[in-house]
Formats: C-alpha cells, sequence, structure tokens
C-alpha cells in the first residue's frame, strides 16, 4: 500500500496517529459508561465532557450545545427530522437545493411523502445556491432551510452566511441547518460566522476514525430526538455515548483549525499542480464546480473527461495504483449520472465522464506527476475503445 497513490480524502481519510493515540486510553483504562456515578463511568464522563469542551472551543459555542451523534448522515437526520417534528405546529415547509448529500436529499424526500412540503432550489453551473432564490422560497410556513456549506463532489464553497441573514430577513423563526461535513478544517465553520442554528460534522473527513460526529444545535432551538431509549446528550440523542470517537473528534477538529493554514495551502498547491499538467497533456477536458478556486475547497479537482465513462478511468487508475473517486463517494458503486452535475447542468454523457481528485495532507509532489503522468494514456487508450 505504500507505493499506493490516495486520492480520495473527500470520501474518508487516514486516521491521524495523534488522534489514535488520543482514543487509546478509551479503549483501555477508561473504558467505564459516562452515564453512572462510580469512579470507572466518571472518569469516561470526564474524556467526554473535555471531547465536548474542545470542540465548543473550535466553533465558539456552549458544550450544551453539541450532540455527538455516529456521523454525519445521522447529524443531518437529527436535525432535519427533528426540527420537522419540533416545529410541526408551526409549518411544514423545508428549503434545500439540488446539490445537497442524499443524507439531506433522501431524508427530506421521506418527510415529504409524510406529509411535508419540501422546495429544492435550483443551483448555477459553478454550483452555487442564489441567496435571494433561498429568501424568496421562503414562506410564514418555513420550519428549516438546510444548504450545505461546502459540495463533496465539486468543492463549491457556498456562501452560507449571506444565505442564512437572507433566511432570517425572510423569516427569523425559521431554522437553518447546514452540512458542514466536507467544510471542516477548510474553511470558517463557527455557527455566529455563519448565522446558522445546525451544523453538521463528522470525524472520518478530518483524519479521524469512521462512526462519530456531531450536531451542534443553537441554545433554544427547537429539536426533537430521532432516537430514543435513553438521556443521553441532555435528551436529543439516546444511547451510551461513543467516548473513544468523541475524544477522536475533538482532537480531529482541533488539529484541524491549528494547522489550517498550512494544510490548505499543501492542498492547493497540489490541486493547482495536477489541473495544470492535465490541461497540458488532456484535451476534452472539463472543469466542474467554481474556475475561481479560491471559492472551492483547497483539495478538490472535479473534472469531467469526453468521450469517456468515469468508473472505467477509476479502474485503470486503480491498475496503476492510484485512487480517486467517480462523484459522490457514499454512491460509488451507482452508474448513475451525478445527481450533483445533472443539477449543475452538465449533460448527462459527460457527466458519466466525471472523476474527483481529493488530495490530502499525506500526498506530495511526486505523486501529483505521477498521476498527472499516468493519465494522458489512460484517456488516449480508452477513448480509441469508447463507441462514443
Amino acid at each position: 500500500m505504500a507505493s499506493r497513490v490516495y486520492l480520495d480524502h473527500a470520501a474518508t481519510t487516514p486516521v491521524d496517529p495523534r488522534v489514535v493515540e488520543a482514543m487509546l486510553p478509551y479503549f483501555d483504562g477508561l473504558w467505564g459508561n459516562p452515564s453512572g456515578i462510580y469512579r470507572e463511568a466518571q472518569a469516561a464522563r470526564k474524556g467526554l465532557d473535555i471531547a465536548r469542551d474542545t470542540i465548543a472551543g473550535v466553533l465558539e459555542c456552549s458544550p450544551k450545545e453539541i450532540v455527538f451523534t455516529s456521523g454525519g448522515t445521522e447529524a443531518d437526520n437529527l436535525a432535519i427530522r427533528g426540527v420537522a417534528a419540533a416545529r410541526a405546529h408551526a409549518g411544514k415547509h423545508l428549503v434545500t437545493s439540488a446539490l445537497e448529500h442524499h443524507a439531506v436529499l433522501h431524508t427530506m424526500e421521506a418527510l415529504e411523502e409524510a406529509g411535508s412540503e419540501v422546495t429544492v432550489l435550483d443551483v448555477d453551473r459553478h454550483g452555487f445556491v442564489d441567496p435571494a432564490q433561498v429568501q424568496e422560497a421562503v414562506r410564514d410556513d418555513t420550519v428549516l432551510v438546510s444548504i450545505m456549506t461546502a459540495n463533496n463532489e465539486v468543492g463549491t464553497i457556498e456562501p452560507i452566511a449571506e444565505i442564512a441573514r437572507a433566511v432570517k430577513e425572510r423569516n427569523p423563526r425559521t431554522l437553518v441547518h447546514t452540512d458542514a461535513v466536507q467544510a471542516a478544517g477548510a474553511t470558517d465553520i463557527r455557527p455566529d460566522v455563519l448565522g446558522v442554528d445546525l451544523l453538521s460534522l463528522t470525524a472520518h473527513k478530518i483524519y479521524g476514525p469512521k462512526g462519530v460526529g456531531a450536531l451542534y444545535v443553537r441554545s433554544r432551538s427547537a429539536l426533537l430526538p430521532q432516537i430514543v431509549g435513553g438521556g443521553q446528550e441532555r435528551d436529543r440523542r439516546a444511547g451510551t455515548e461513543n467516548v473513544a470517537g468523541a475524544v477522536a473528534l475533538s482532537t480531529a477538529l482541533q488539529l484541524a483549525y491549528q494547522e489550517f493554514d498550512a494544510r490548505n495551502a499543501h492542498q492547493s498547491h497540489l490541486r493547482d499542480s495536477l489541473w495544470r499538467e492535465m490541461r497540458e497533456g488532456i484535451g476534452g477536458l472539463h472543469l466542474n464546480g467554481p474556475d475561481d478556486f479560491a471559492r472551492r475547497l483547497s483539495n478538490n479537482l472535479s473534472v469531467c473527461f469526453e468521450g469517456v465513462e468515469g468508473e472505467s478511468i477509476l479502474l485503470q487508475l486503480d491498475l496503476d495504483g492510484i485512487a480517486a473517486s467517480s462523484g459522490s463517494a457514499c454512491s460509488a458503486d451507482s452508474v448513475e449520472a451525478s445527481h450533483v452535475l445533472l443539477a449543475m447542468g452538465v449533460e448527462e454523457q459527460l457527466a458519466h465522464g466525471a472523476v474527483r481528485f481529493t488530495v490530502g495532507t499525506d500526498n506530495d509532489s511526486a505523486q501529483i506527476e505521477r498521476t498527472a503522468g499516468a493519465l494522458p494514456a489512460i484517456i488516449e487508450r480508452l477513448r480509441a475503445l469508447s463507441p462514443v
């Protein structure tokens, strides 16, 4: 594996050894149930409390506003379902965008089937949501607007602060949720800066483990639990807490912002180098997402290759020891064109030739050169075989 090049950090990241080190005591000596009153339980509780305090410190919020979850998908579900249930008396209208992760879109669809009304907003060709259109969509009975901070497929960083202001100007009672899973460590996600009421996080996108996340819930925001059976997390999410996971998430998040400048400078340098070399060596290449790289995630390069299937490219890259993605990593086994690219107006045939390269802290210039060097021959070979 040491000789392989991993360029799918938007799907998941390797766990930072410092994060592993922080977790280990909670698998061994500090293994107690944090809900108990005896010594073993209180030792675990202390770790959980410190983790919550650490996350709150990064987000500049109250520790009471942090709810630990099993990951970003659960955090999104809890935010949307929890608000819809708690505010059903105020209305059944929700607003989102066509660019959202399926954790948001499928949850919205389920609520719609159950009787809610959902407005799904279009985006422009770069993947941006227009704050004015969001404001226009908000009504007196709109209980929640959910727009992601940054898109996982094409890297577009949305104007969340403008969107939140627009929503509140139209209806101050409407809550605003943002899925910040991909944005953590890449942009400022402090809730007060963004103006949001709910914000989703996960550990495995920022060099933490899979299976743990968090939902920020602004104080006094109405939210009903969606997992019941215990009083954990201030009655907002039942189940014995994953203390080791919480410690890992807090450590990973803290490191991400302590090393914010260095990480993003490193990633943008590698991303820009890959894009430059690809443009020089390959024709029929289309960039997906913002062409202003300051408005996209520093590690993201999403492109479409004319005349070839993205899946075929990935298979050839894998044979060459290079890992990338054809779109949303959560549906990597799907041969359907990306809903994100289609929402941005990319023609379906071209969208089938999409490949996403997402670099990380563990990549270097030699790996980028190796990838850029391998691609022209792969594309030429596949185009020669293609019936298109």
